[in-house]
């Protein structure tokens, strides 16, 4: 093993069976193993899989990689920062650097999977959370199945959604990926599927066929990387066992029209403002008041810091490339290991047994001054910047994001607009350049009801 990957050499301590591989044919399978601890992402765990998808990037004989986790719970629940958050109260400065070092390792990982090029399939079965989304929302395919629940609850314990998220909440359609950053709201089942999270969606009994059915693909040698996404999607196609019944898109209509409207600003203070108008508007709809009221309620659990410092970074993250998003993560990381915030959340949320309200400081957000926000962003002098592990592949867009998954409201509109079709043409034009994809007609759909109206001629016209 070379000098690059030094770092990711087994330590003493390491669990040797924290993750399992298994090679089935053409697949080669990642099972992240700590079911007690919901699969909690670790140090040791992250030696073990960087070196495994090298190794599996060069062979010949790889060519499908698939992550997952073990046990009925979790995906991957985050990262183990109970245990980084101990290091620091007990060990100071030595244990700010030691969870720095914890990060640029999970970073270096986030990266390598985001810029992977060979098919890498997440399933999404169970809790995904912080450490866990970063091993998933980069991959090109992601499977939801009934047991997902996706969140990224980093502004309730005193830190921000990283894992990569600066780059990927913010491409999420509208502002839906602010409204998750900020509220650690949950998306459960297919409803990751229509918000753009997850790419695909199947019942969880039927994953282990869908793996060995996966294992009998052969690739022709030309085949780039993606005709072979192509050839995996249409294949995962053939596990449809249907839509749940009844569960429509729940961020959909006027609850949607809310949440671009409320999170499209650029403070905090103005958000919450925003809120407030819909909790105590006479003529929003009863459901929209209730939205308002519980998410101010959110909010106000939030660390101030945390809130302020996650939004500008969703505004700065969108114009950030992958390679950018790590590095800027990573000091933006150390900076918060340095913050009270961090230690105070983490140990009232998640270490006191039961959890206990966070002593936030600052308390309140007028006490956060944009100075205070824009330090987070600053690469002081003499900072060390992240050592990636793949060069030259970085992306400023999900390079497939257009072929796979459910069609966005930017595809909609430009059917809308290059045609002038009827709601149901309209409909089938999209079900048809997806293959007959499950979840198409129900995404097009709500874009439609919210985004576009009917001309005199029955035509469908895009609402401005």
């Amino acid at each position: 093993m070379s000098d690059m990957y030094a770092d990711f050499k087994e330590q003493p301590g390491d669990d040797p069976d924290d993750v399992l591989f298994n090679t089935l044919y053409g697949v080669r399978t990642i099972q992240l193993n700590r079911p007690k601890k919901y699969n909690a992402l670790n140090g040791s765990m992250i030696r073990k899989i960087i070196p495994r998808l090298k190794e599996y990037q060069k062979s010949a004989l790889a060519s499908i990689i698939i992550i997952g986790g073990a046990g009925p719970k979790a995906f991957c629940a985050g990262g183990d920062v109970s245990q980084l958050a101990k290091d620091i109260a007990e060990n100071g400065e030595t244990g700010q650097a030691t969870s720095k070092s914890y990060f640029g390792l999970e970073y270096k990982l986030d990266h390598l999977i985001a810029t992977y090029p060979k098919p890498y399939i997440a399933y999404l079965d169970g809790i995904t959370m912080g450490g866990g989304v970063g091993l998933s929302v980069h991959a090109p395919i992601r499977i939801a199945t009934e047991n997902t629940n996706f969140a990224m609850p980093e502004t309730g314990i005193g830190f921000f959604p990283d894992v990569g998220g600066s780059f990927f909440l913010p491409r999420l359609e509208g502002f839906l990926g602010t409204y998750l950053a900020l509220t650690s709201e949950s998306l459960k089942g297919v409803q990751a599927l229509y918000a753009g999270v997850a790419t695909h969606y199947i019942d969880s009994s039927v994953l282990s066929n869908l793996t060995a059915r996966l294992a009998e693909l052969v690739f022709k040698d030309y085949d780039n990387l993606h005709t072979r996404l192509r050839i995996i999607d249409r294949t995962i196609e053939e596990f449809n066992t249907g839509l749940p019944h009844n569960e429509p898109p729940h961020l959909a209509g006027n609850l949607r029209l809310a949440i671009d409207y409320c999170f499209h600003y650029d403070t905090v203070e103005q958000i919450v403002s925003a809120l407030e108008k819909e909790r105590d508007s006479p003529k929003a709809p009863s459901q929209i008041k209730e939205w308002a009221t519980k998410t101010l309620e959110k909010l106000g659990e939030k660390s101030p810091t945390s809130l302020k410092v996650t939004l500008r970074q969703m505004r700065l993250g969108a114009r950030w490339n992958t390679a950018e998003t790590f590095n800027r993560e990573y000091h933006i990381a150390a900076k918060f290991m340095r913050h009270p915030d961090f230690v105070n959340g983490v140990s009232a949320r998640l270490i006191h047994k039961p959890a206990t309200k966070a002593r936030w400081e600052p308390d309140t957000l007028e006490r956060v001054s944009n100075d205070d926000v824009e330090n987070f962003f600053k690469i002081d002098e003499g900072e060390d910047s992240l050592d990636l592990l793949t060069q030259g592949l970085d992306y400023d867009r999900y390079p497939f994001e257009r072929d796979l998954g459910l069609p966005r409201e930017e595809h909609v509109e430009e059917v809308v607009k290059a045609k002038a079709l009827g709601r149901k043409r309209i409909i089938s034009t999209m079900v048809e350049a997806k293959e007959g994809k499950i979840g198409v007609i129900e995404k097009v759909e709500e874009i439609l009801g919210r985004r576009a109206g009917i001309d005199g001629e029955g035509k469908v016209v895009w609402k401005s």
